[in-house]
């Protein structure tokens, strides 16, 4: 799906910070200064979204999973709601410490907390005390409140999308780390080199946000349709011969006859 600056610029993504605010290293992505405010180049954030999206849906048709970092007030929702619709994991709320370098213990937390949904639903749960049951409950809303959108991630994600890398520093570096792809919306406070794909855009106004992640999400759409697409056609192929084998089988029975 092409990229419209003209959509960009309705949605305010050109929009940076006070110059004083900004991070050299943003440079190349800065189209002018105006009342004080950096305006970033749209044409290179057309080319930058579509990049980012053709590595994305290659990563998503390989069946890895991208997982969505976002903890600030105005991306919050736009991103639970986003990656919910393409069943992709994210983080809205503080990030755990380890999610990634410790992955092994967040592992522990998720499994920790289907095995209080196992004891609500076997009636385990309902043998406690009224104080233990309290208890697990506070634990599990605790879990589900950091962690519950990740509860299906088995294994590292194969690339981290973030909003706003100076907010989200730690879980840039655990990825860094691990060597995870990083793709990110990146403002021109923020130093670009610590990002893999890089997106200059507005990561303060809703509406960049929300433009932003669209075209994002969509990609990754089709990058799971396309990994759809190639297991029903790999079935098929393995349920032909079967079926040629069957339909032979019928033509012998009946000349038999």
């Amino acid at each position: 799906m092409a990229v419209e600056v003209k959509e960009l610029l309705e949605a305010g993504v050109h929009f940076g910070h006070l110059t004083r605010k900004w991070d050299p290293n943003m440079a190349p992505y800065v189209y002018m200064e105006r009342n004080g405010i950096h305006i970033i180049n749209l044409y290179k954030t057309a080319a930058k979204i579509e990049e980012a999206g053709n590595a994305l849906a290659k990563i998503a048709a390989s069946g890895r999973k991208i997982l969505f970092v976002a903890t600030k007030k105005q991306a919050k929702d736009i991103v639970a709601e986003k990656a919910t619709a393409i069943n992709m994991p994210y983080i809205t709320e503080r990030w755990p410490g380890g999610m990634l370098t410790n992955f092994v213990t967040i592992r522990k937390a998720v499994k920790k907390m289907a095995s209080i949904d196992r004891m609500k639903k076997d009636g385990t749960f309902n043998t406690l005390s009224k104080k233990e049951r309290l208890q697990v409950d506070r634990l599990r809303a605790k879990l589900e409140k950091n962690l519950g959108s990740i509860s299906d991630m088995t294994r590292l994600p194969g690339a981290l999308f973030v909003v706003d890398i100076k907010r989200e520093h730690i879980a840039i570096k655990e990825a860094q780390k691990l060597n995870i792809p990083i793709f990110a919306m990146v403002d021109t406070n923020s130093d670009p080199r610590q990002v893999d794909y890089v997106i200059p855009a507005n990561d303060d106004a809703s509406k960049s946000i929300d433009k932003i992640l669209s075209h994002v999400t969509s990609a990754i759409a089709e990058g799971l349709a396309e990994r759809k697409a190639e297991k029903e056609a790999s079935a098929a192929e393995k349920e032909a011969p079967k079926a040629k084998k069957e339909a032979k089988k019928a033509v012998a029975a009946e000349e038999e006859e």
